[in-house]
């Protein structure tokens, strides 16, 4: 019988709030982190606003020097999972550290970092190129830079699988946790690429919204009238333990990570597979992981994202593993408030569902209005709902084709 793994810490930086309790009453009110983007000159974009964490200093969480050496996406990152540690009440100083390990997904990267300093490159020459210019922008400096700070040195790298990559993350931690590799895992996502280019590729391959005479309004997953998603930063990291090693030290438990599942559409590098078949896949592996009947499932958190594609797709593939229970289960995205943290969504969806199932509702789906047809579930219009919830699954689906789903469940001793 394989090891229980349970979550005992959590901490994000979102768009709609930072911390856990300030994103709890967020989810709760339904409140948008969408506003006009004014971080730089966006009247020649063809969308004008995005999700953007507001309010962020990293010097609260992050020495000042280092500040200065880090990119956007590992100072979010890094400020997750020191809120993470801190709420898991880990005792590092009695802990053996080459048996915690950290696992991060990030999409893109430092892409703040690349703009920056090609423009330094092309104003004074290579000489003026910062020296930390590549170690800022890879994608594993997040988990080496955790692990520095702390000391971990259990097993510690970077995944990307585009909007599935934290997912991805924590599925990999789960694994290594139950194969006895290590005792605990630090695991999440992060994305910081709300720069000029990133908004220019995303408007250039025309998956955003334009709604932007109404920006808190553009996102509207399963609404009939969405025109794409809108673009989000921030991270979640959550910390991850076998249940052994957690009741040993009498940690609090928020719920049990009970399984996970992966597989790819195959099909086109940006549009889901018509049918839905990679998204059923990773769902029924994921189910059949945890061990558990599809008639226990009782919430989705739905990957979401207010494209016309992805929506129906969604829809399709949820009927096609629950059949006509499908109808009896809420589905909600967080997407709908926070946009699209890109590798960094899918474990803030994963700590909205924890947190949720924790103080027993359901977060709504914002700016429901008019139903399609063809997403035709019960999505949890607007306002939040209480309602205990005992199995739920999140579910990630990215570009490339990349599908990672996780069961999550009360944990019951």
């Amino acid at each position: 019988m394989s090891k229980r793994i349970v979550v005992t810490g959590v901490g994000v930086v979102t768009p709609i709030g930072i911390g856990n309790a300030e994103f709890i009453r967020a989810l709760k009110i339904g409140k948008s982190g969408v506003s006009a983007i004014e971080s730089f000159d966006t009247s020649a974009y063809t969308t004008r606003f995005a999700a953007t964490v507001k309010n962020f200093i990293p010097e609260q969480f992050i020495d000042k020097k280092k500040v200065k050496k880090m990119a956007r996406f590992t100072q979010f990152g890094f400020a997750s999972a020191k809120m993470a540690i801190e709420d898991s009440g880990l005792d590092l100083f009695n802990e053996d550290l080459s048996r915690i390990g950290v696992v991060s997904g990030t999409g893109i990267g430092g892409l703040d970092i690349i703009e920056e300093e090609e423009q330094t490159l092309l104003r004074q020459g290579p000489r003026k190129v910062s020296p930390f210019l590549i170690p800022m922008i890879i994608t594993n400096m997040l988990p080496g830079e955790i692990a520095i700070h702390y000391g971990f040195r259990g097993t510690n790298y970077a995944v990307t699988s585009a909007c599935a990559s934290s997912n991805s993350a924590i599925g990999d931690a789960l694994q290594l946790l139950r194969g006895g590799n290590v005792d605990v895992m630090i695991s999440g996502g992060a994305e910081g690429s709300i720069v000029p280019l990133g908004l220019a590729g995303f408007c250039s391959i025309r998956a955003l919204s334009k709604r932007n005479d109404d920006p808190q309004r553009a996102s509207r997953p399963f609404d009939k009238d969405r025109d794409g998603f809108v673009i989000g930063e921030g991270a979640g990291m959550v910390v991850l333990e076998t249940l052994e090693h957690a009741l040993g030290r009498g940690a609090k438990i928020y719920a049990e990570l009970a399984g996970y599942g992966a597989s790819n559409d195959a099909y086109h590098i940006t549009a889901p597979e018509p049918e839905g078949r990679g998204a059923v896949l990773a769902m029924e592996k994921a189910i059949i992981d945890a061990g558990i009947s599809k008639e226990e499932v009782d919430y989705i958190n739905a990957h979401g994202t207010s494209t016309v594609l992805n929506d129906k797709t969604e829809t399709f593939a949820i009927k096609k593993v629950f059949g006509k229970r499908a109808y009896k289960i809420p589905v909600s995205s967080t997407k709908s408030m926070v946009g699209h943290l890109l590798g960094g969504a899918s474990v803030v969806e994963f700590a909205a569902t924890i947190l949720a199932m924790q103080e027993g509702f359901i977060h709504p789906t914002i700016n429901y209005e008019t139903p399609d047809p063809e997403c035709d579930l019960d999505y949890v219009p607007n306002t939040m709902r209480m309602q205990c919830i005992n199995c739920a699954i999140s579910n990630s689906l990215g570009f490339g084709g990349h599908n990672a789903t996780v069961v999550i469940k009360k944990y019951v001793k």
